[in-house]
């Protein structure tokens, strides 16, 4: 099973039913991967579902995401800094880092630097090559 931290967004979209990223909800509530998060991350897909949908639905999708088994918490103990040009994403290199997760999923440009930096060997894949991903190995 992949193991995977997913850029905020992924899951800011994945939450409409109606959005093309709506199969990362399908995938995690059928336990195709382990989501590998940390507190920073679960706050900021709180903040930012907040300020998208609205509260009920931001305490409904972290209840989900703390009580699913495939979901794995990870403590964070150092700051990698390798985005330098948003300091802020950090995070989710920090936790890719520390879960030892196989990949990052984000379509985010500032993650563009990550196959320039020879060391840790972070992999991000977008939104449509993790689908791909997922369905080539359910489909074995």
């Amino acid at each position: 099973m992949y193991r995977v931290v997913l850029d905020t967004s992924v899951i800011v979209r994945a939450v409409s039913g109606r959005s093309f990223a709506s199969y990362v909800f399908d995938a995690l509530f059928k336990q195709d991967f382990t989501l590998c998060v940390s507190t920073e991350i679960l706050l900021e897909y709180e903040e930012k579902l907040s300020q998208i949908y609205d509260k009920e639905i931001a305490d409904l999708v972290i209840s989900a995401l703390i009580l699913l088994p495939n979901i794995e918490h990870v403590s964070i103990y150092f700051d990698m800094r390798l985005i330098d040009s948003d300091a802020d994403d950090d995070k989710f290199v920090n936790c890719v880092f520390a879960a030892n997760a196989d990949y990052l999923v984000s379509d985010d440009r500032h993650f563009r630097v990550l196959p320039t930096i020879p060391f840790p060997k972070i992999i991000c894949l977008t939104y449509t090559e993790f689908k791909r991903l997922l369905f080539e190995s359910t489909i074995k």
